[in-house]
């Protein structure tokens, strides 16, 4: 369109005279454009940039981060003298026109009107803001591609056989099977697959691929990399969009490439969300991750647009998979730490947990009205609760409820009495965190650590919870409940809560029945899962169940004298058993560092394997992720320090347990 805008005779030149101030150069439609261009850009995800007016969109735009100050400074500016040197010129002719006097003394007459000395003032005044207009304009346009550049190759793929040229080509660029390289491509452009069925989407892909085979060529195994890609494209729903996105932004393209290459789960994700991708073009992406209220403000803008309950949980899947896939993204390109991905996997599981069960409850009592006195919270365990989250963790979860039993029947059409209210409460949250609609599932949920195990009901009363974690919880229930927090209640309710969970962990222990109960646990634990694989990170010995283990023994042993020592955290409970003298110095140089290694590992490997992680069998690009994450020069050098860390996290775990039996 910018293209053919420019094409328009006349277009190019700015001569005052004569001059369109809304169609000519650095003119009103410029100004329109631009800011209409920002506002398809973003306004699907930033509903405050929908409005109808320039200016204040201009401000919005500059305020979200789309656009500089001084981009919006000089197109305020411009606009405003636009308008009102339009405004004026109508008002002398008496006429719908945009077009300046063409005539030298017309001109200097409409000069003086505006107020200006004589033609030339004016037109200083005016050419400075076209030009100003147009500076910004075409800076909007510079990632674009233009006319397409001539590619370092020329490759051909017609549909009906190889073209040997391109073969030959292909081999040059790094492709150790380039037959089966172009049968690749050549699919595409039959049309195989339903995101390349239209004509648009081929014609798109046709400028991308040899781009895009460029950047694969650029991969460790460029072979690999081109059939992920075409995983990718098989599993697509909708081509055309993001192959457009992808022609536009060359730096996403690189950033999908190295995707494919070593993370295939959230490859996966992506190609099956596309829209996913739009968050990589929000400049707050470059920024600090987002806190839970801008999270909660995001994503409550957009619930509030549902059109029906069903809506609702596909808004709540769209908002969580974009943000799974920006926390990925900062984690493959290494600009967060494990603990603050953990962190940020963990708030974004919490705002949609408290969004959901605000909403299920609210369609719930429509049904059914509410109970008197009704309180209901969630409770995170695990690693949710300790906001140790990857991108494959599940959620483990009670409901904890409370209601006046005097009054056991709800008030509505259909009344139910008091836990089967909650039971079916608790079933309708679940599925709306793990039911696929049309844009999939959130999460999967396990309420296997649930009071009674998993036999026992799915929702359990504020007393029966304090009851059991008091009189008839085992040792491994309160090790998890160490990690234990509300994630969405009042504020009342929550507190009561607390209170119940910091009563029961802070009561005297004896140390060497704890200890005993930890260490026959995790023999069990060995026999089961097997404790050999040293890159089966949470079982393996000395890996993060063992530290997990020591944490949570020091503070269950601990909590009596030393309180502050609770922490969902197991990092920050470790930190703190050493500030409090409980975690000896020595152990605390082991298990601390860790603790870090483990999670920083998992991050990466969760992020980018469904499946058990093989040395021998992964890419250069996996290992030399891991090799990052843990801040060792290579892969071989991590091999090695893994297998010592393991080794001391194990004897600092058996030396720290048997020593208290």
């Amino acid at each position: 369109m910018k293209r053919q805008i420019h094409a328009y005779r006349g277009h190019d030149d700015i001569a005052v005279e004569g001059h369109n101030l809304k169609l000519g150069r650095g003119g009103i439609r410029e100004i329109e454009f631009f800011v209409q261009t920002q506002q398809l850009i973003a306004g699907g995800r930033h509903p405050d940039l929908r409005g109808r007016s320039t200016l204040e969109m201009l401000d919005r735009l500059a305020q979200g981060g789309w656009i500089d100050a001084e981009a919006a400074r000089d197109l305020d500016a411009a606009y405003c003298f636009l308008r009102m040197v339009e405004h004026r010129l109508q008002m002398v002719a008496d006429e719908q026109t945009h077009t300046l006097p063409a005539d030298p003394e017309a001109l200097a007459r409409f000069a003086r009107f505006l107020g200006f000395a004589d033609r030339d003032a004016f037109a200083d005044a005016l050419v400075g803001h076209l030009r100003a207009v147009q500076r910004h304009y075409a800076r909007l346009f510079e990632a674009a591609p233009a006319a397409p550049a001539a590619p370092q190759y020329a490759l051909a793929f017609p549909v009906d056989a190889d073209d040997a040229p391109t073969l030959d080509r292909l081999t040059e660029m790094g492709f150790r099977q380039p037959l089966a390289a172009s049968a690749t491509v050549r699919q595409w452009f039959s049309g195989a697959y339903p995101s390349l069925k239209g004509e648009f989407a081929r014609s798109r892909l046709a400028e991308l691929a040899p781009v895009l085979l460029r950047h694969v060529s650029r991969a460790d195994d460029p072979d690999r990399t081109l059939a992920s890609f075409d995983r990718f494209l098989a599993g697509l729903q909708g081509g055309a969009r993001l192959i457009s996105l992808l022609l536009r932004n060359p730096d996403l393209l690189a950033l999908l490439i190295l995707t494919l290459g070593t993370a295939p789960r959230l490859a996966d994700m992506v190609a099956q969300y596309p829209q996913a991708m739009d968050g990589l073009m929000d400049p707050a992406f470059f920024g600090a991750l987002p806190d839970a209220e801008k999270l909660a403000a995001q994503l409550g803008r957009s619930l509030e647009q549902s059109r029906s309950y069903e809506d609702l949980l596909d808004r709540a899947r769209m908002f969580g998979q974009e943000q799974m896939v920006l926390i990925g993204a900062r984690i493959l390109s290494g600009t967060v730490s494990a603990e603050q991905a953990g962190e940020a996997f963990a708030r974004l599981a919490d705002v949609l947990i408290a969004a959901l069960h605000r909403a299920v409850e609210e369609t719930f009592a429509a049904a059914h009205g509410r109970l008197a006195g009704q309180q209901t919270a969630v409770l995170a365990m695990g690693k949710l609760g300790g906001r140790e989250m990857t991108a494959g963790s599940d959620l483990d979860l009670i409901l904890v409820y409370d209601f006046d039993e005097a009054r056991s029947e709800s008030g509505g059409r259909r009344p139910l009495a008091g836990m089967q209210y909650f039971a079916r409460l608790t079933q309708r949250l679940i599925s709306a965190l793990t039911a696929p609609t049309n844009h999939g599932a959130l999460y999967p949920v396990d309420m296997r650590l649930r009071p009674s195990g998993r036999s026992g009901p799915v929702a359990t009363k504020i007393e029966r919870f304090r009851d059991y974690q008091e009189n008839e919880a085992w040792t491994w229930e309160h090790m998890a409940l160490t990690r234990a927090r509300v994630v969405s209640a009042v504020p009342e309710f929550s507190a009561r809560i607390e209170r119940a969970i910091a009563d029961v962990l802070r009561r005297p222990r004896d140390r060497a029945s704890v200890a005993a109960d930890i260490l026959e646990m995790r023999a069990a634990i060995a026999v089961e899962k097997g404790e050999g694989d040293r890159w089966d990170l949470r079982y393996a010995s000395g890996g993060l169940v063992d530290v997990e283990f020591v944490a949570q023994y020091l503070q269950l042993v601990h909590a009596a004298a030393h309180p502050d020592i609770l922490d969902v955290s197991t990092a920050k409970a470790l930190e703190k058993a050493s500030r409090f003298g409980v975690l000896a110095p020595e152990d605390a140089e082991i298990l601390r560092p860790a603790a870090r290694l483990y999670q920083n590992l998992t991050q990466i490997l969760r992020l980018c394997l469904t499946g058990k992680f093989e040395p021998a069998n992964a890419g250069p690009g996996l290992l030399g992720l891991l090799a990052r994450a843990a801040d060792l020069p290579d892969f071989g050098t991590l091999d090695g320090h893994l297998t010592e860390t393991q080794q001391q996290v194990s004897a600092c775990f058996l030396r720290i347990l048997r020593s208290k039996q």
